[in-house]
């Protein structure tokens, strides 16, 4: 098994919201997505996919973005994003999810072979760029969340990988709060996507006391899901 990470697909087949209105960058992302996907991923590859999934605004018009992703290859381990406004519930999705889908969320999920997978949304850390003072309280809650999903881990895995929405530190401005966290778990790689355009900037990559950091923002991958390396 090889493990991969992408985040921020935005798809939106059951929506109006072309997101080629970003830029020549995100023209005909969903089609290069699917190419880049089955040229990189098989079928006993999981892949990671970081938040901002679907611009459904229900369960109903995300499923139709979720079913596409299913039909991908490999086990996908699925988290929640800022713009995922459909994931309402836990449970509620878990009731509708095609079966190569895991959801991550207040958990830890097992991929085998001593291999386990934390973590949580995160949010604006203050000070971050464009953070503001209505962040903090939903910073806070996704810190102990981060906490509850490490704890949720336990000692069962030999290695364990973090997958976050939001960044845990940017680059010109320092830590968050997530980065001790993942520190003291031991955790040996961890994901993020979240950051577009310009802020593309801000994204800390490689490798820092010991966690190595990889951005996979989709729009910064070329829509291909990126290999996780872990030896």
């Amino acid at each position: 098994m090889k493990l991969f990470a992408i985040a921020d697909t935005h798809l939106g087949q059951a929506v109006d919201k072309p997101m080629d209105v970003f830029g020549p960058a995100w023209e005909r992302h969903t089609e290069r997505l699917q190419e880049q996907w089955r040229a990189t991923v098989g079928e006993d590859d999981t892949v990671l996919v970081a938040g901002d999934i679907s611009w459904g605004m229900s369960l109903e018009e995300a499923l139709v973005d979720l079913r596409l992703i299913a039909d991908l290859p490999g086990r996908k381990i699925l988290l929640k994003g800022n713009h995922d406004y459909w994931w309402t519930s836990k449970s509620k999705v878990e009731k509708v999810l095609p079966e190569s889908m895991t959801l991550l969320q207040n958990n830890a999920v097992d991929l085998g072979s001593g291999l386990g997978v934390v973590g949580t949304r995160g949010w604006s850390a203050p000070g971050a760029p464009h953070s503001t003072e209505h962040d903090e309280k939903i910073y806070r809650r996704e810190v102990d969340r981060l906490r509850l999903s490490i704890e949720a881990a336990g000692d069962r895995f030999e290695t364990l990988v973090a997958m976050l929405h939001f960044p845990p530190a940017y680059e010109g401005f320092g830590d968050t709060e997530f980065v001790p966290l993942l520190e003291a778990a031991g955790v040996r790689a961890c994901v993020f996507g979240h950051l577009h355009g310009s802020d593309h900037r801000f994204a800390l990559q490689g490798e820092r006391r010991g966690v190595h950091y990889h951005f996979v923002a989709a729009d910064a991958t070329g829509f291909q899901p990126r290999e996780i390396a872990l030896s």
